[in-house]
C-alpha cells in the first residue's frame, strides 16, 4: 500500500477538562479571556452544535479516541480506580485508536497531560511520547505525573508543566510527521491554587454569563460549595484564561518553527459544565439522577489549519465526539479500522467550508450508564432507565429546556417516535457485555473495566 506521509499534516489535539460550550470569548461570552481560543477560531472553523457522546471525561474521551460510544468500549463513568498501582488495568484493551493507525503509518505518537483512560503506567495506542496525569485530576500545582515509566509529583502550575513538555515534544519532532495530545486538567476542579494575577483580574467581573440561579432540587454537593460563590468562579474563569495563555505558547512555537501550514490544530473538551446554570455546578453527574441538559452534553470545538481550513466560519450543524475519530483520519488520509461498527462519520466537508449533506437525518446520540438521549435539531428525549424520571423538550422553543413537555399527552406521539429513535440505534451499535445498562452508573466513578469485573483476564 503506498504510504503519502509526505502529503499528511502534523496533528496537535488540545483538549480541556470540563469546559462549558459558553465559557469561550469567540462563543460569545465577553468576560472570559481567551485571545487565543479566539485567534484559533478566526484562522479556522468552530463548530457550534458539537456534543460529547457521555457528559463526564473518561468515556467522553475514550470515544474521542476509538470512535466508538462507551456501550461499544466499556468506559461508562470517570474511572476511580486502575489508574495506578497494583490494579493498573487499560480498560481500552482490544479497541483500536485513530492512534493505532496513525503509529501504523509514520506518525510519532505523543501524549503530555490528562489520560484517565485506565493505566496511565504504560504507553499504549501508539503512543511512544507519554508524560501523563497519574489519576486525572486534583491540585494544579506539584501534580501527579508519570515520566518515563515513574510516578513523580511535577512542580509547578500543572498546566504549564504539561505545556512544556508538549513543547519539548513539537521541537525534537519537527522534522517528522507527528501527532501530539495535549490534554490539560484545566478548567477542572478545584478552582484555587491558579496564578493569582490572573484570579484577581476578575476580581470585578459581574459573572453575568454564569447566572446563580435557583438551586436545583437535584443538585449534588459541589453546588452547595459553589453556588453564588464567586471565588469559586474567579477560579473557574482563571483557570479557562491560564490554559488560553499556554495554547497561545503552543501556537506560537508552531508557527516560530515554520509548521503552520503543515500542522492541523483542533481544540475541544471531553464534556460541558455548568457554573449556576439550572442551579447546579458540574456536568452530567451534577445532578442525581444524571442529566443530558444542553452545558452538559455541548462542547467546544475549533479546528484550525491555515490554507486548508475554511476561516472565521462557524459550523452549526449537529455533529459528536464519535464523529472525531472518522473526520481525524479523513483528514489524515487513512483508512477506517476495520469491522468497528463504528456509528459516526466525517465531517470533513465542513472544514472545507462545504454543507452538511451526508446524513439522512441529523439526530446525536448520548449516553450516560443508565441515561440515554436522542437530539434532533429541534426536539430532545431523555431516558432514563428503568424507572425515569424521562424528559421531553422542544428546543426550537425553549432552548433553555425550561419546560418538560414529558407528561403532556398532545406529545405522546413525539415521545414515541424518539424512544423509537434511541431503541434502534442502540440496537444497532450496543456491544450486549459491554452495555451501559448493565452496569452500576451513578456517577461516582468506575472502579474497574468491565471485561475484568466478567472476571475475563
Amino acid at each position: 500500500m503506498e504510504d503519502r506521509r509526505e502529503e499528511r499534516p502534523n496533528i496537535i489535539f488540545i483538549l480541556s477538562d470540563d469546559q462549558g460550550p459558553w465559557a469561550m470569548g469567540c462563543a460569545g461570552n465577553r468576560e472570559i479571556r481567551t485571545p487565543n481560543l479566539d485567534r484559533l477560531a478566526a484562522s479556522g472553523t468552530r463548530f457550534s452544535n458539537f456534543f460529547c457522546a457521555s457528559p463526564v471525561c473518561s468515556p467522553s474521551r475514550a470515544t474521542y479516541l476509538t470512535g466508538r460510544m462507551p456501550s461499544q468500549h466499556g468506559i461508562h463513568d470517570w474511572l476511580r480506580g486502575g489508574n495506578v498501582g497494583d490494579d493498573a488495568a487499560q480498560y481500552l484493551r482490544g479497541e483500536v485508536a485513530y492512534t493505532d493507525v496513525m503509529a501504523r503509518h509514520g506518525y510519532a505518537c505523543g501524549i503530555s497531560g490528562k489520560w484517565h483512560m485506565g493505566d496511565s503506567l504504560r504507553p499504549q495506542h501508539g503512543f511512544s511520547h507519554w508524560f501523563v496525569h497519574q489519576k486525572g485530576g486534583g491540585d494544579y500545582n506539584n501534580a501527579p505525573m508519570v515520566r518515563d515509566g515513574r510516578l513523580t509529583d511535577e512542580p509547578g502550575y500543572v498546566t504549564d508543566v504539561i505545556t512544556d513538555d508538549a513543547l519539548r515534544f513539537i521541537e525534537t519532532n519537527r522534522e517528522k510527521l507527528f501527532y501530539l495530545s495535549v490534554h490539560y486538567t484545566a478548567p477542572h476542579a478545584p478552582w484555587t491554587g491558579h496564578p493569582a494575577e490572573i484570579v484577581k483580574s476578575y476580581d470585578d467581573c459581574p459573572f453575568e454569563s454564569c447566572p446563580q440561579e435557583k438551586r436545583h432540587p437535584n443538585a449534588i454537593s459541589l453546588t452547595d460549595k459553589c453556588l453564588g460563590n464567586r471565588e469559586m468562579l474567579k477560579g473557574y474563569f482563571a483557570a479557562v484564561t491560564a490554559m488560553d495563555a499556554a495554547i497561545g505558547r503552543i501556537i506560537d512555537r508552531v508557527e516560530r518553527l515554520g509548521l503552520r501550514s503543515r500542522t492541523l490544530i483542533v481544540f475541544a473538551s471531553d464534556n460541558g459544565f455548568s457554573c449556576g446554570h439550572h442551579g447546579f455546578w458540574g456536568k452530567g453527574n451534577g445532578t442525581l439522577p444524571l442529566n443530558m441538559y444542553e452545558n452538559s452534553i455541548k462542547v467546544p470545538l475549533i479546528f484550525s489549519h491555515t490554507g486548508r481550513v475554511a476561516e472565521g466560519r462557524v459550523e452549526d450543524a449537529m455533529f459528536s465526539g464519535y464523529d472525531f475519530m472518522p473526520t481525524l483520519l479523513d483528514y489524515s488520509d487513512l483508512p477506517l479500522p476495520e469491522g468497528r461498527n463504528l456509528p459516526g462519520i466525517s465531517f470533513m466537508p465542513a472544514l472545507e467550508g462545504n454543507k452538511i449533506s451526508c446524513r439522512e437525518s441529523v439526530i446525536v446520540y448520548d449516553e450516560y450508564g443508565p441515561v440515554r438521549m436522542a437530539r434532533t435539531k429541534d426536539w430532545k428525549y431523555v431516558q432514563r432507565h428503568p424507572d425515569g424520571p424521562n424528559e421531553l423538550f422542544c428546543l426550537r422553543e425553549d432552548p433553555n429546556e425550561r419546560r418538560d413537555l414529558i407528561a403532556d399527552p398532545a406529545y405522546a406521539g413525539r415521545i414515541r417516535e424518539m424512544r423509537g429513535l434511541i431503541e434502534d440505534w442502540f440496537a444497532r451499535h450496543v456491544v450486549p457485555e459491554m452495555d451501559g445498562l448493565k452496569q452500576a452508573v451513578n456517577g461516582g466513578g468506575q472502579e474497574r473495566p468491565v471485561w475484568k469485573s466478567a472476571g475475563k483476564e
